[in-house]
């Protein structure tokens, strides 16, 4: 490639959240191990991991696995009180991880840690003229469906985040292929650090959550509480972004590996070598997890080798 075509190639940088347990470091063990051996033309792109600081501590031997795999380890304060909500710590970090992106790369790559890479994501580098690549969330769950009236939940998340209602479109989930009001997965997105994206969702975040009519909300649902973050995110693109700025990934991103028998698309893998990256709940913790994988067994013995002991 020319200096000059050189140039033209945006900076991406990949940022995600660790926490001190053994399930959260074998996770994002795993998602820095993938990025490093699978991502290809992006297999050395930068890695953060933001660590909030508590009492515990990462392991010596996780922390000395990241930082051989040149994984900068950043931590962050968060009050207790509001690390104690769930999500929270995400969303901090998220902001974090845009301000520190800022100047240093052209895209930041936000995934959860329970993510693996298996191809190059060459869809994270974004079109010049788009400022989000985006996922839907993979099931309808708490989503306002688009031929349904707004419920008393997303009318608040609307009015908090001040949604025009010309940008609301239709979108359809990952695998259970439900026609949704825009709800997008807060786990995987790539931004454009300038937008403040990220920062406009933690601060709309932390100033909405606790309000009363969102608590009396709480009470009749937990999943409202649980998801609230990945309800303000959506409404926080909506109200940064119009919509020719935001761009869909193939569903081939982000595919929920502990949702495949559930699956009812017509883009459901037969096995996880299909799929850029898929998503995880510590299928591990299953001793059985290898038979019940729908991969094959090179892929089944490169996963058993990275898993903590």
């Amino acid at each position: 490639m020319s200096v000059e075509g050189s140039e033209k190639q945006e900076r991406l940088l990949f940022a995600s959240i660790i926490f001190p347990s053994k399930s959260s470091e074998t996770n994002a063990l795993l998602l820095a191990e993938s990025i490093r051996t699978f991502a290809g033309s992006l297999s050395q792109a930068p890695i953060l991991f933001f660590v909030p600081e508590n009492e515990t501590q990462l392991s010596s031997a996780v922390r000395d696995k990241l930082l051989a795999l040149n994984v900068t380890l950043i931590p962050f304060e968060i009050d207790p009180e509001v690390a104690h909500f769930p999500f929270t710590s995400m969303a901090v970090a998220a902001a974090l991880a845009e301000s520190k992106t800022w100047g240093q790369a052209d895209l930041l790559a936000w995934l959860s840690a329970n993510t693996v890479v298996l191809q190059e994501p060459r869809d994270f580098i974004l079109r010049h003229d788009k400022s989000l690549g985006y996922m839907p969330v993979h099931h309808a769950l708490i989503g306002s469906r688009y031929d349904e009236p707004l419920d008393a939940f997303w009318i608040l998340v609307y009015r908090y985040c001040n949604v025009p209602e010309d940008r609301v479109f239709p979108m359809t989930t990952h695998v259970d292929g439900v026609k949704l009001r825009p709800y997008f997965n807060a786990g995987c997105h790539i931004t454009r650090p300038e937008e403040h994206l990220l920062r406009n969702w933690r601060d709309t975040f932390l100033k909405v959550y606790l309000k009363p009519p969102l608590q009396e909300l709480y009470k009749q649902d937990e999943r409202y509480k649980v998801f609230i973050h990945q309800a303000i995110f959506s409404g926080v693109v909506l109200s940064t972004l119009a919509t020719d700025e935001i761009q869909d990934l193939p569903s081939k991103y982000n595919y929920p590996l502990h949702l495949h028998a559930e699956d009812v698309t017509d883009h459901r893998p037969s096995s996880l070598e299909e799929v850029v990256t898929f998503r995880h709940e510590g299928f591990y913790q299953d001793p059985e997890w290898s038979k019940k994988m729908p991969a094959r067994e090179p892929l089944k013995r490169w996963i058993a080798e990275q898993l903590l002991p």
